[in-house]
């Protein structure tokens, strides 16, 4: 009789977690101490536009990976500038390696902030949006991810407040991360397509124009709709 396989131990992630957390942590001290967040603004980007454009031209990758790299670590910290960002990717890499790097790029720093919140700042997130995570959880509960779908389409909360309320519901790191991407690509494509014309935008309302914002709330609504007009079909097909 041949003996069983050995099942390896599951690892403990909290350490790696931890260590994690920490450097973050201390990216945004040494971000804070040298007031680096005031290069994350719609005037500084514009006043370099030229040598920005210039040199991303002739060191296409590493900019590329310098970007990918400041658009990860400052979503994770949730810090501002997300929007600034996404239309300097624009600027510097057009609508369709714009689109390909920032939504990457911002899913994979959206879904750190996530696993931060989960697994080291769970109290404190806990403590401070409370009431705004009894409505989430509630929405979760009702429409899984579909209504993470719904919030990523419609400006109704913050970016960075999704991304930390989120990882205290029952919602999987992965699902989160897909859903995160679908959910804000056509609101990146928006953005990314403004940052190819950064030098008429002279102000964020410029880029946020109702148009923008309307068209996104219906696109947001229209799964929930989808979902309900489903919901309702099988339940009369049953009866």
């Amino acid at each position: 009789m041949s003996k069983p396989i050995p099942v390896a131990p599951k690892k403990n992630k909290a350490p790696t977690l931890i260590v994690v957390g920490v450097i973050l942590l201390a990216i945004a001290m040494v971000l804070k101490h040298y007031s680096l967040t005031e290069y994350l603004s719609l005037e500084y980007i514009k006043s370099k536009q030229a040598i920005l454009m210039a040199y991303t031209e002739s060191n296409w990758l590493l900019v590329c990976a310098l970007f990918m790299g400041i658009y990860i670590v400052s979503s994770a910290l949730s810090m501002p500038g997300a929007l600034v960002l996404t239309l300097a990717g624009g600027m510097l890499f057009g609508v369709f390696w714009g689109t390909i790097i920032v939504s990457f790029a911002s899913t994979t720093g959206a879904t750190c902030a996530f696993l931060v919140a989960r697994f080291i700042m769970r109290d404190a997130v806990q403590k401070r949006f409370s009431k705004k995570l009894k409505l989430i959880n509630d929405g979760v509960e009702r429409e899984g991810a579909f209504y993470l779908f719904a919030l990523r389409l419609v400006p109704a909360f913050p970016f960075f407040l999704i991304n930390i309320i989120m990882g205290l519901t029952p919602l999987r790191a992965f699902t989160f991360f897909w859903v995160s991407q679908l959910g804000m690509l056509p609101g990146t494509i928006a953005y990314v397509n403004a940052g190819t014309q950064i030098s008429e935008v002279e102000a964020m309302r410029d880029v946020l124009s109702m148009d923008v914002v309307l068209s996104l709330a219906i696109l947001g609504v229209l799964p929930l709709v989808f979902k309900y007009v489903i919901k309702r079909f099988r339940k009369q097909v049953t009866q």
